[in-house]
Order: structure tokens, then sequence, then C-alpha cells
């Protein structure tokens, strides 16, 4: 119904911008189209011109958990003691002392996958090192990461708004956070 580009000098139509407004809604963004040909679009829209409004479907941050979730590739891993699993479950973050052994090579900001003691891939994660420093500082208190690594880095391994937990058998994705 949208239909193409209207002519050859357009660069997709009403059907891009539709599927724009799918991705900016599921991110958790409010989008807008309004007609560009008038002094002061912006203008025109809070002043009640006609525009086509896409309300977000999601919140920014639930929206953020499913795409670190659902990155297919990973680069590493980093494998947990029982202790950091029982405190990710509760919302914390993954401080290095947790960390029993990194796996793979990977840059600061990958995604790594987070293993349990059992071998189960728990969650994933964007790190706030690379696999070197990574594994240079596992198991060690946060406090102990400057005298290791030479610089005051970060406290967690992987903060809690940069994580994102697998749900658990009969649990929902808000339920595990």
């Amino acid at each position: 119904m949208a239909g193409d580009a209207g002519t050859e000098l357009s660069r997709g139509g009403m059907v891009t911008k539709i599927e724009a407004g799918r991705i900016a809604t599921a991110g958790g963004t409010a989008m807008v189209i309004a007609s560009g040909k008038t002094l002061n679009p912006v203008r025109q829209i809070t002043e009640g011109g006609r525009a086509t409004w896409f309300a977000a479907s999601g919140n920014p941050v639930t929206s953020r958990k499913k795409w670190i979730a659902g990155q297919l590739a990973k680069n590493g891993s980093l494998h947990l003691d029982a202790g950091a699993e029982k405190a990710l479950l509760t919302g914390k973050s993954l401080l290095p002392a947790g960390v029993k052994k990194v796996t793979g090579l990977f840059a600061r900001g990958d995604v790594v996958s987070l293993v349990n003691a059992d071998g189960i891939e728990i969650g994933r994660g964007l790190v706030a090192y690379d696999s070197e420093q990574a594994a240079a500082i596992c198991g060690l208190k946060s406090s102990e990461i400057e005298a290791v690594l030479g610089f005051a880095g970060r406290s967690e391994m992987i903060h809690r708004d940069d994580l994102a937990l697998r749900p658990k058998d009969g649990q929902n994705e808000t339920e595990a956070r």
C-alpha cells in the first residue's frame, strides 16, 4: 500500500520510512514523518501540522538488553564461579573476582558469553576490558586492577546495564533482568 520510491531521484519511498519506524519503535524510540518541503517542519509539527507518528513499543533499556542477548557473534567467554552467577541473578554487575577463566579473543566493548560453573551460557554482555586484560585481572578484587594493569579501569568486568541474562525455563525476559 505504501509503494516504492516516487521518482528516480528518491532514496526510498514510504516503505523505507515505515521500515525505519519499525526499527526505531522496536528500539524504544518514537519517530515522526513530516513534510520537508515546508519551512521549519519541526515548528509545523509542534503547532499541529500534518505528520505521521510512530509510538515507541518498548523501553530503551529493555530494547538494549534484547539487542545484547540477541547478538549471534560472540568473541569470547567469561567463565564464572557460583557466587558471580548468584550476584548477576540479583541484578549486580560482574566483577573480576567472580571470573574464573577467560577464553577467546575480544576487544573492549565486544559481546562475550557468560558461562556458569556447569558450562551453561547464562547470558551475554559488553565487556569493559580486552581479552588479555580480562585474563590478567580475572579472580582479582576490583581494588587490585590498577596494580596489575597499570591504570585504574572500571571496577566491573561487565556493568549490569551492559548485561543480558538468558531466561530460565518458565521465566520471561523481564524476570531474567
